[in-house]
């Protein structure tokens, strides 16, 4: 029979979304987190269609159109003369498009709205402060199911042969905020802006809560410990001045003498088993944690959440996450080789580089947002 309650692990966007997921199906859960309270994690966030969609459909949405921005385009500019080399138009053009709005906003304030509706819902239960046990039983009552949404460290890969495992991605991100009114000429209000530059880029957009922007920089770098983030060593703030010092100046003097940086280590989780053919599923960071050159992380945490809920009100429990891994692992093999891609493309140097601003150059805005269409007006089953 079709199940009735689920334990979930983790209090992240991908655990808080199947909660609410499978309440709008009638299936009550336990969410269990160990932290003892939901503290802020990261910084920016930015939610395309096919995420914003799924939030329309858990009403969450709604709240949040009046706390975030919606951008007018995303901009795709040379870090070394500021250059705008292509765009893709969002703003009114997504919602008609792909039915749906872009927006960028702080990780928190989605965080903070999908909390609210889970303590909203009488089928759902948050438990702070709670570490998953294999060994023990897991809330108010028995779990037909047992969704692992605990991220990239995911413990509940244990109980699963075969799963994937977490691995060091060669990429550092490195992560601070401006204010308005401290921002460079080349930052954009109403864009999100990707620079692009030789073994590094740099993603910044506005943030209508703190009325400033995230700024992201990407580069390669060596093997860092297993930490989430922290404050970058003085090796690593060389490494952030050397890999952005043939930048332009207006970015050389951004990054120049910041103490409010952090690094973070990108890890993503290697190829494997989603599920155990029994009860135990991962879904989001826990299943497919990829690296962040298609912006797609927590839209594909947020997609997984609501496909799994979809499948498991229909199907016995062992055959719905069965057929759930087995339609969802094209969609993300998928955004990895795109993501690669965009790697590639985005820190190609010489030759390649001069190559792909003609071919950007060249490309109509229509043309560039048609390479988004199965990315964006993806409607995913539920």
């Amino acid at each position: 029979m079709p199940v009735e309650h689920a334990a979930i692990i983790g209090a992240g966007i991908a655990g808080l979304t199947a909660a609410l997921a499978l309440a709008r199906r009638g299936i009550s859960s336990d969410i269990f987190e160990q932290a003892p309270e939901l503290a802020e994690v990261g910084a920016g966030l930015q939610i395309s269609p096919n995420a914003s969609r799924v939030l329309s459909e858990l009403g969450v949405l709604e709240g949040l159109t009046s706390l975030w921005l919606e951008p007018q385009s995303i901009r795709l500019m040379s870090g070394s003369s500021l250059r705008e080399l292509a765009a893709v138009p969002v703003g009114s053009f997504a919602r008609n498009r792909w039915g749906a709005p872009y927006g960028v906003l702080h990780r928190k304030t989605l965080q903070k709205a999908l909390l609210d509706a889970v303590f909203a819902n009488p089928l759902c239960t948050l438990h702070l402060g709670t570490r998953f046990e294999s060994d023990l039983p897991l809330g108010r009552r028995p779990a037909d199911v047992i969704v692992g949404a605990d991220g990239v460290w995911s413990r509940l890969r244990q109980a699963i042969a075969g799963a994937p495992a977490p691995r060091f991605s060669g990429n550092i991100a490195f992560r601070f905020t401006i204010a308005e009114a401290a921002a460079p000429g080349l930052v954009d209000r109403a864009s999100v802006s990707a620079l692009l530059g030789s073994s590094a880029h740099m993603v910044c957009y506005p943030l209508k809560e703190t009325g400033g922007f995230n700024m992201v920089a990407i580069t390669a770098g060596n093997i860092a410990p297993e930490a989430w983030q922290g404050q970058p060593t003085l090796a690593q703030q060389e490494l952030l001045q050397s890999r952005f010092r043939r930048w332009h100046p207006a970015i050389v003097e951004l990054l120049r003498d910041r103490n409010d940086i952090t690094f973070w280590p990108l890890f993503e989780a290697t190829p494997g088993r989603w599920q155990d053919g029994d009860k135990t599923v991962l879904i989001g960071d826990a299943a497919h944690a990829m690296m962040p050159f298609a912006a797609q992380g927590a839209a594909m945490a947020i997609e997984d959440a609501f496909e799994l809920a979809a499948f498991l009100a229909t199907r016995p429990v062992s055959e719905a996450i069965s057929v759930f891994e087995r339609h969802r692992t094209p969609r993300i093999t998928k955004l990895r080789q795109r993501g690669a891609f965009n790697r590639f493309a985005y820190h190609a140097r010489g030759p390649i580089r001069l190559g792909r601003d003609i071919v950007l150059s060249l490309k109509p805005p229509q043309s560039l947002a048609a390479d988004l269409d199965w990315i964006y007006g993806y409607r995913p089953i539920g």
